[in-house]
């Protein structure tokens, strides 16, 4: 992507963002492009010349040089350039700030339990974007990154995985923390069922994140669902209803699963006035299934058709 020019990723984003809404998805949170071309799709659907799924951009996620997902083009070291950077976005039109407070699993340089910040730079970001009226959302696997991350005020930490060099360790106090603070959890949960995609001491993990994951709503915590969808391939555009499904087996009731991905996802993005519940007054964004998900929620799978805006969309 580093090299590709902005046509080519624009081209792909709209495929990626029809195949969201053919699956039912009629807003999508953007929370990582390159060249802000996210803001330039949303404007172009924003425009009505073309029905697409409302977009939340954040354009190129904040991270250190070199990176987690360096190349997308957002790297700043220092106070004073990620706090350049979270004006450029602002100025850029994005509607949501994405720092890397950690590495990540697809970028070499930076393991995913490594900060690649510290508290103050991720204060120094969360306190320029609230000047402004906007919300952070902080990438953090590591357990020292989720907990500055905390200490730091975002709204949002995508991920929460609590990783170690090489396992598992969730901090219980940091997740308090969480919890009184309100912050959401964007639970990443949602991939293909089949298939083995991902190397067994990484499924391990998985595994145990998603166990945490079902402790954390025990204790209260406000666990979205979120697909990071193009992050691999068990992750293609579209695949957020089976991260529904998985979230009932954590223990969530179906109601909870289903408001994990509608009601509480609207709060996430700051859309619960108009957004994440039928009701007059708000978005007609629908979907038509073929049985009450309520009892059934694997009919997220069949969706018979959308509704975006008022406007009807078939999904074959």
């Amino acid at each position: 992507m580093a090299d590709e020019d902005a046509h080519t990723t624009l081209a792909r984003m709209r495929v990626h963002a029809e195949q969201q809404l053919r699956a039912g998805i009629t807003t999508v949170r953007d929370l990582g492009d390159r060249h802000h071309l996210a803001v330039s799709l949303r404007d172009h659907y924003t425009a009505g010349t073309e029905v697409g799924p409302e977009i939340l951009a954040a354009g190129p996620p904040i991270t250190r040089s070199r990176g987690h997902c360096w190349f997308l083009g957002g790297e700043a070291d220092g106070i004073t350039a990620v706090q350049a950077a979270v004006k450029e976005r602002i100025a850029r039109g994005a509607d949501v700030i994405k720092i890397m407070a950690t590495g990540g699993v697809i970028t070499p340089g930076w393991g995913p339990h490594q900060s690649q910040y510290t508290l103050d730079e991720l204060a120094a970001a969360t306190r320029t974007a609230h000047a402004h009226g906007r919300p952070v959302t902080a990438h953090a696997h590591g357990p020292q990154g989720i907990a500055d991350a905390v200490a730091a005020g975002v709204d949002g930490i995508e991920h929460v995985s609590f990783f170690t060099e090489d396992g598992i360790e969730p901090d219980w106090k940091t997740i308090t923390a969480i919890v009184q603070a309100g912050i959401f959890v964007g639970a990443t949960e949602a991939w293909l069922p089949t298939g083995s995609m991902v190397a067994p001491h990484m499924a391990r993990r998985v595994e145990q994140r998603s166990e945490n994951f079902a402790q954390m709503h025990r204790e209260g915590a406000k666990l979205v669902c979120c697909s990071d969808a193009g992050a691999g391939p068990r992750k293609p555009h579209g695949v957020l209803p089976h991260g529904i499904i998985h979230f009932a087996s954590l223990g969530l009731t179906n109601t909870e699963a289903l408001a994990s991905a509608t009601t509480l996802a609207s709060q996430a993005c700051g859309l619960a006035d108009r957004k994440g519940r039928i009701a007059a007054g708000y978005d007609a964004d629908l979907i038509a299934v073929t049985d009450n998900p309520l009892h059934h929620l694997e009919t997220l799978l069949d969706i018979q058709a959308v509704i975006r805006a008022g406007r009807l969309i078939h999904p074959d």
